[in-house]
């Protein structure tokens, strides 16, 4: 069966940085879209970013310029890069696997991670 398992997440302080992995198993990763999503106390989850193919990338307006995703086909991991985090960054980031273009919905995304905390103190 499928498996994504995030890591990487934790405290910083505003202006820090964090890298996120999720590695996946029991699926073509190559042929996915990978993203990025985060939910935070009391809101819904949110796109932050997705990756198709190794080239294709769509950031959330809220993270453009600040983060990276990027994804190692070989070792079936995805990442992502969080620079100058602010406290508003703060939530539970998942990670999520799509078979179709990259799209901001939940919905269009089938598989997801059990989420790593990332928390950021100002």
């Amino acid at each position: 069966q499928v498996q994504l398992v995030e890591s990487g997440g934790g405290l910083v302080q505003a202006g820090g940085s964090l890298r996120l992995a999720c590695a996946a198993s029991g699926l073509t990763f190559s042929s996915t879209t990978m993203g990025w999503f985060r939910q935070a106390p009391g809101k819904e989850r949110e796109f932050v970013a997705g990756i198709r193919w190794r080239t294709y990338t769509y950031y959330a307006d809220s993270v453009k310029g600040r983060f990276t995703i990027s994804r190692d086909n070989a070792k079936n991991t995805v990442f992502l890069q969080m620079n100058s985090l602010k406290p508003e960054d703060t939530a539970v980031y998942y990670c999520a696997v799509g078979f179709s273009a990259i799209s901001v919905r939940v919905e269009d995304y089938k598989y997801w991670g059990q989420g790593t905390q990332v928390s950021v103190s100002s």
